[in-house]
């Protein structure tokens, strides 16, 4: 159900254009807009419930080449992306939505994992993946949609955006469920260690 006031609070947190404020506006965004996970994916997600440690790029850059940490790190600053992180303020949202903020929180997480980078192509990848893994019914709306729009969006991507939601798909088909993996858990970890954990082949650049 749409909640107006979460929706119009969202909305302002991106008014502000403050970096620290974009994971609380995407956690309510999620939240106005009712997504949920199913039952059977709740459960799955026990072991993050109020789990949202917060992430430091400069210290994970500090980590050695390969390690997980590190290449998160560095397609964050390649990307010119920072983490979500979430105010005090919204933790009854957080606990309330569990879904919604770990799926916010871990996007980025993903693309390193997956391999997909943060173009119309690499984007609709990591949806798919998580169409795959039956994460929400309102993300199979959201693919059909990008499938529709990426390719007018950006023409010259057209066979990359179709490559990429099929791999996306079968990845998420053969991967362990992901979403309620304490990642940053792992940051230490080779990265191909902890894709070969996951159920996640290498990725060959």
């Amino acid at each position: 159900m749409l909640k107006p006031q979460q929706l119009m609070q969202a909305i302002r947190q991106l008014r502000r254009q403050d970096v620290t404020s974009l994971g609380d506006f995407a956690l309510l965004k999620a939240d106005a807009l009712g997504g949920k996970a199913s039952p059977e994916v709740m459960a799955q997600l026990e072991p993050v419930v109020g789990y949202y440690p917060p992430i430091d790029l400069d210290a994970l850059g500090q980590l050695p080449p390969g390690t997980f940490g590190y290449e998160y790190a560095h397609h964050m600053r390649a990307n010119h992306l920072s983490p979500f992180t979430i105010s005090p303020q919204l933790d009854d949202v957080a606990q309330r939505n569990v879904f919604a903020l770990r799926y916010a929180i871990t996007h980025d997480i993903f693309h390193v994992l997956l391999g997909f980078d943060t173009s119309y192509a690499g984007e609709i990848g990591v949806l798919a993946f998580a169409v795959a893994q039956n994460y929400s019914r309102s993300q199979r709306l959201g693919l059909w949609l990008a499938a529709a729009l990426y390719p007018l969006l950006a023409p010259g991507q057209r066979s990359a955006i179709v490559a990429s939601r099929h791999r996306g798909m079968a990845l998420g088909q053969q991967a362990k469920f992901l979403l309620g993996t304490q990642f940053e858990a792992m940051w230490e970890r080779p990265l191909g260690e902890v894709r070969a954990e996951l159920g996640l082949p290498e990725v060959v650049n």
